[in-house]
């Protein structure tokens, strides 16, 4: 009976409790979610639901809680400086980066054997973080034309980078 009654609260008021914390000048934009999860997770510890008489508010107010822990927590740690980056080494070897180059040459290649769409469609995703919506308003096309550039170009992507051979097959099966 309580898990039904928290899963409906979080159901419903998780949205509005992002907002509300992302809000909230305690918390950091990228500590939202693991505010919101730890103010479920308490939720979830706490057994005596059935007493709740509002619950948006007590969500809300434990939210606000929640923030203020964080933020206490967060002024305690040591200050993020770039000082300590000089510090690491890489583990990586010449190898690896010969790899990694030889990698991205690749990728880059099997990106400009794709078809002008499908290029154009993948770099509106990646590089301007568009979602299907807006690349088909961008591009005046209907969303399911997105959504099957998306999986040509995965596929011939798979395709080119598994084996160089079997990717002018594909190429000329998708076409």
């Amino acid at each position: 009976m309580a898990e039904s009654r928290l899963v409906q609260w979080f159901r419903e008021w998780r949205a509005p409790l992002r907002r509300f914390l992302a809000t909230h000048r305690a918390v950091a934009p990228a500590d939202v979610d693991d505010v919101a999860q730890e103010v479920f997770l308490r939720m979830l510890r706490y057994d005596r639901t059935e007493l709740v008489v509002n619950p948006q508010r007590y969500l809300f107010k434990m939210a606000a809680n929640v923030a203020a822990e964080w933020s206490m927590r967060s002024n305690r740690r040591r200050p993020h400086a770039s000082a300590w980056l000089l510090d690491l080494v890489s583990e990586a070897g010449p190898d690896s980066n010969l790899e990694s180059e030889a990698d991205e040459a690749n990728l880059r290649r099997a990106l400009e054997s794709l078809p002008p769409r499908s290029r154009e469609v993948l770099r509106l995703h990646f590089a301007e973080s568009l979602n299907h919506e807006q690349i088909a308003v961008r591009l005046r096309v209907s969303r399911r034309v997105v959504k099957r550039e998306m999986i040509k170009a995965y596929a011939l992507l798979r395709a080119a980078l598994a084996d160089p051979v079997e990717s002018a097959a594909t190429r000329r099966n998708a076409s």
